[in-house]
């Protein structure tokens, strides 16, 4: 049987499933949580300067903080999904402009059924507000999926359920809620109302590829097949089908939807748009403030990590909210629904993918050969392995992303680092000066190493972040009572130093350059005892 050796441990079934698992769990208590192990990478205080309000005033159109204040609708959650495909759909659209249409493929079997439109955000708590509502639909059970031979790729051929007008639709984040007649199920379809510009503001990225990755929704998804072994995942997966986990989100409300809250409720100018669109248009991100890779952010094609470099050489501050980022090569294909919607990642079966040999760069790990390229040289970290769980060691306080924490040297935030984590490792490209703030003990299947959060600056101004752990987003809705992060024991404390260093990032990388007013100071020799 084929394995896949990822930073040291076989990159098959476990690794998707305890990702699963943890995602499950955390969309389940309504609020968010998450994702092998080895040696990939060896060889109440004042805030932080720098407004928000020069870059605000700048920015016309979508008015964040005027959105939020509008009511939102508390009951948006799926608190009882129903039987297994008693209702589910997708979208043949992951993204559109404000006034796009796109259709929805719906399968259910129940007579009728509703859909309604919620726009994600902070919303006074509420997290959600109710943007549309359809009229009763008739349900129609859709034909069984298929699964392509060669890539083992499951697509649902189901006709086009009904077609929706975003005419009223504010940009952001949804997620379109579909109530089965006489409560037989609920299911949520992603969609994301895309910004035509970005200028001066701080984009927030929808993960898309790495959501479908992780999709098994038909026994498939790129981990593994029916017989949970690696040798039978899919080669390529599809946005034409629905997600597999009990809500149908996909990864968002773990990995995304708190820290959209926590940037909505701060009410600086957000931009909105998916990996896909990053990928599509190289001018996308030109002139934005920031932009944000949110907690699971793996599958990236080269197009996507060209744009974010090209960003950053510009002046544009990049944040890496997760860990494990930017770490497979895909390509994205088009659908029989539309371009780029199918993901092809071979993996190490790249020499048998009709696109390698045709010139298209090897979808295999970026750090890997052929034309090996890590992720560090954009993240200022590398994936170093899973799963960990481990405190968060706070070594640097005085930093200005600190500011406010009351953090000391030495301070411990107990499972904040997993379960996927990054380290500063030098023998990998590196970009300098780089400045370590947290330096995390961990033993990754009995191997000793450490976990980073990392800081970095560029000639063209711009500030890179990296946290160095996947908790990081989930942590943001830690509240210690049980409803939040139950999966591993996050607590107040950790929402808290969470929450606070987001804050005092996102309002200094709204600001402009952040190298520009606060530089990284190179002190990984005195972290490492080496250069």
């Amino acid at each position: 049987m084929e394995q896949e050796q990822t930073a040291g441990v076989a990159d098959g079934a476990g690794r998707r499933r305890f990702l699963v698992i943890a995602a499950t769990g955390a969309a389940a208590a309504g609020l968010g949580t998450l994702t092998g192990c080895g040696g990939g990478a060896t060889p109440e205080g004042p805030r932080p300067s720098g407004s928000a309000s020069a870059a605000a005033s700048a920015v016309r159109g979508f008015d964040v903080k005027a959105e939020n204040a509008r009511p939102g609708n508390a009951d948006w959650r799926v608190t009882n999904p129903g039987p297994a495909r008693a209702i589910e759909g997708f979208a043949d659209k992951v993204s559109v402009l404000q006034g796009e249409s796109f259709g929805l493929h719906v399968s259910t079997t129940a007579p009728r059924f509703t859909v309604s439109a919620y726009r994600m955000g902070w919303y006074g708590g509420a997290r959600a507000r109710l943007v549309w509502r359809s009229q009763a639909l008739t349900g129609v059970r859709q034909p069984e999926h298929t699964v392509e031979p060669t890539t083992r790729m499951v697509r649902a051929p189901w006709a086009r359920t009904a077609t929706v007008d975003t005419k009223d639709w504010p940009e952001g984040c949804y997620l379109l809620r579909l109530d089965a007649q006489g409560g037989e199920g609920r299911r949520f379809v992603p969609l994301t109302v895309r910004s035509a510009a970005t200028t001066g503001r701080t984009v927030i990225v929808n993960a898309v590829a790495t959501w479908q990755a992780y999709n098994r929704w038909g026994g498939y998804g790129s981990y593994d097949g029916p017989n949970g072994g690696y040798a039978t995942r899919s080669l390529a997966v599809t946005f034409d089908r629905p997600y597999e986990y009990d809500d149908g989100a996909g990864l968002f409300l773990v990995y995304e939807a708190p820290l959209i809250a926590l940037a909505e409720r701060l009410g600086i100018p957000l931009a909105y748009a998916t990996t896909t669109d990053v990928a599509r248009d190289k001018r996308l991100l030109e002139g934005a403030a920031a932009v944000l890779s949110l907690g699971h952010d793996e599958y990236w094609s080269p197009e996507q990590r060209a744009h974010f470099t090209a960003a950053r050489d510009a002046g544009t501050n990049i944040a890496v909210l997760g860990a494990n980022c930017c770490f497979r090569r895909i390509r994205l294909e088009a659908s029989d629904l539309g371009p780029d919607r199918t993901v092809v990642c071979y993996k190490s079966s790249y020499e048998q993918d009709p696109g390698f040999r045709r010139g298209h760069p090897a979808t295999v790990d970026f750090r890997s050969p052929p034309a090996a390229d890590p992720e560090s040289s954009l993240l200022g970290v590398i994936y170093d392995g899973y799963p960990v769980d481990a405190p968060y060691i706070v070594t640097n306080p005085s930093h200005w992303l600190f500011e406010g924490t009351g953090v000391k040297a030495g301070d411990g935030f107990p499972h904040l680092v997993g379960v996927e984590y990054d380290k500063v490792e030098t023998g990998f490209p590196t970009p300098r000066p780089i400045e370590i703030l947290a330096h995390s003990p961990v033993v990754c299947e009995g191997r000793p190493s450490h976990q980073d959060t990392a800081y970095y600056t560029v000639a063209g101004g711009a500030g890179v972040f990296a946290t160095g752990t996947m908790r990081w987003v989930e942590a943001l809705d830690a509240t210690g009572d049980g409803r939040s992060g139950a999966n591993h024991g996050l607590d107040a404390r950790a929402g808290a130093l969470t929450t606070r260093v987001t804050e005092n990032l996102l309002r200094v990388f709204a600001a402009g350059p952040a190298g520009r007013t606060h530089p990284a100071k190179d002190n990984v020799e005195a972290v490492y005892g080496r250069s």
